[in-house]
């Protein structure tokens, strides 16, 4: 009895898909350092911004008590996009026991293909953090702004007033920055900053800075007050996908910030197509990457 091409694609499947699983698991998943991932079962996913209340007033003996409003601020909006490549190996291929040379070099390069596009969908929202216009957040401005607006009518920056390159100084003013944070009626926010993400050209820069005992680049014997106070406590990562060198960002632990929605995961799938009998082989997965609430990062251009 003939083995169909059906037959041929059930018997095919298994080890290319197994060889897709390897490939895809060898790089390193980058946005994990700087999203949070939840799931989706929507076309898109969107968090509306409370204002909450403001200070409490003092209430007078036998006066009426005050009352207040908790608006809605702004929204922030995720739209996923579907991610998807394909590749095909002829009948001949096949035929001719071809399969396993071609069969795993493409295989190989459509993980590359998948996990390279959604590194770099991930880094886009730190590369266009200090671009308004598409990429602005729900609030109407870029992700690191002097001036976000509130609905108490100030603003807040989560950005140097003068872009400085990473040092000392400045990665002390930004923490010093975080912790002056403030809610959207102007209250404080207990928020500090909790890892420094950084392209590679300024990660020997935040290994003497972060990690040194004392102060670097002093003669004096200064202690290095950020490791020694705790600073930053999930210290620095490199993610090899920001195309600025000496931008940096420091992540703080503002609850809903930086969020990864997965729509629909990592999938594959073969097929024969009967008009040319080549063996077709795709990979397809949807998501979207975004921020809610600005004030889980602080950010530095560079000067």
């Amino acid at each position: 009895m003939a083995i169909s091409r059906a037959q041929l694609a059930k018997e095919l499947e298994p080890g290319l898909n197994a060889l897709f699983g390897m490939e895809y698991s060898r790089y390193e998943n980058q946005h994990s350092e700087i999203f949070t991932t939840e799931s989706s079962d929507r076309a898109f996913e969107e968090e509306v911004m409370l204002s909450g209340f403001g200070a409490a007033p003092t209430k007078s003996e036998g006066s009426a008590v005050n009352f207040d409003d908790a608006n809605e601020a702004y929204t922030a909006r995720y739209n996923h996009e579907t991610i998807a490549l394909a590749f095909s190996i002829t009948e001949e291929a096949v035929e001719d026991n071809l399969y396993d040379r071609l069969s795993s070099r493409y295989t190989r390069a459509l993980a590359r293909s998948m996990a390279h596009t959604k590194q770099v969908k991930a880094a886009a929202v730190l590369n266009n953090a200090f671009t308004a216009g598409t990429s602005a957040g729900g609030d109407g401005v870029a992700l690191c702004d002097a001036s976000h607006p509130l609905t108490n009518g100030g603003t807040f920056a989560n950005e140097p007033s003068t872009a400085a390159d990473l040092n000392e100084t400045s990665l002390e003013d930004a923490l010093i920055n975080i912790a002056g944070f403030v809610d959207e009626r102007g209250l404080k926010v207990a928020l500090r900053g909790m890892k420094l993400v950084i392209p590679r050209q300024l990660q020997f820069i935040a290994e003497r800075i972060m990690v040194s005992n004392l102060r670097s680049g002093t003669a004096d014997n200064d202690t290095n007050a950020m490791r020694s106070m705790g600073m930053l406590p999930e210290g620095y990562a490199v993610n090899d996908f920001l195309t600025d060198s000496d931008a940096f960002f420091v992540m703080t632990d503002a609850p809903r910030g930086m969020i990864h929605f997965e729509r629909t995961s990592l999938s594959t799938n073969m097929e024969a197509d009967f008009d040319t009998g080549n063996m077709r082989f795709k990979a397809r997965e949807r998501y979207s990457f975004g921020f809610s609430d600005p004030r889980c990062i602080f950010g530095s251009p560079g000067a």
